[in-house]
């Protein structure tokens, strides 16, 4: 038993990575945290829902859906937060972002109800068994799918000029726009960059919780605490991060007397108030040195 809760803890760790990847991607463009990432992810699976309702394939839904969460990402980023990130406004920008995400919650409700949909998976139905353990088929796809979103990250951002543009803006935003560099466009990619990957991590994850406009809280508040384990500043942190929290969440609500499956949430906010206290830059951060 105890192999079946690591696989899927791991399949759904997957999940739990990706959303905190569009968490740190946000907070490397504009130091915030956006809180309504979630209710955008949300979004992206009703979109690639309302597509197959309209009888597109799901593989053809997905990457429509993903290319509108990351144009309304960078609208977004344009209208309400960069000014506010100009005006080094830290405060605000939160309390906005928690504006953003009551406003979205409220707008899916009224536009696609209250009630449960079945969302279609991208991998089919049927699982492999092997020694024991079975894992689905949407499971298998969604550990690959994040591996492969993964691997062409971590191309981008070495291998690429555009990679190295957004990296140069982040670290040294001054330098980075005497250079020549956009900081402004740079901000606008990682926006869009996270509203696309918020929309994969939606889709991959709906099929498994059934699609309401309350799916995303409870996996919102488990991509948090993968992204503070893994470091707000690392993108590979943010998705080993959340193996970890996905792993952990299902050996507890297993083997820990008393957690079952309603409490599993409280190791989210432990793993948050232990790493914040023992090594707030996360496992794979570094601490940020000012001199005075």
């Amino acid at each position: 038993m105890i192999w079946q809760q690591l696989v899927d803890g791991v399949a759904t760790g997957a999940v739990y990575g990706a959303l905190a990847l569009a968490i740190v991607l946000v907070y490397r463009a504009s130091r915030t945290l956006n809180f309504a990432q979630g209710e955008l992810a949300l979004l992206g699976a009703y979109v690639s829902w309302q597509c197959t309702a309209w009888g597109m394939p799901i593989w053809i839904a997905l990457p429509v859906s993903m290319a509108a969460l990351a144009l309304l990402c960078v609208g977004l980023e344009r209208v309400l937060f960069r000014p506010l990130v100009r005006r080094h406004q830290h405060l605000p920008l939160i309390i906005v972002s928690l504006g953003l995400m009551i406003a979205l919650n409220a707008v899916i409700g009224w536009v696609w109800t209250y009630q449960t949909k079945e969302m279609p998976a991208l991998f089919g139905a049927g699982s492999v068994a092997s020694g024991g353990v079975a894992v689905s088929r949407q499971d298998i796809g969604i550990v690959a799918a994040v591996l492969v979103l993964a691997l062409v990250l971590a191309a981008v951002f070495r291998f690429t000029r555009t990679g190295l543009r957004m990296r140069a803006a982040v670290s040294a935003p001054e330098s980075a726009e005497l250079s020549g560099v956009s900081t402004g466009r740079m901000m606008s990619l990682g926006w869009a960059m996270a509203g696309a990957i918020g929309a994969l991590a939606g889709t991959l994850i709906a099929p498994e919780l059934f699609l309401h406009p309350g799916m995303m809280a409870p996996v919102l508040i488990y991509a948090f605490a993968a992204a503070t384990l893994g470091g707000l500043d690392s993108p590979v942190g943010a998705l080993i991060g959340g193996v970890i929290v996905g792993v952990v969440e299902n050996l507890a609500g297993s083997y820990v007397p008393g957690v079952g499956g309603e409490l599993k949430q409280i190791f989210a906010l432990v793993i948050i108030v232990a790493v914040l206290l023992l090594r707030p830059q996360g496992l794979f951060g570094r601490k940020e040195l000012v001199r005075v």
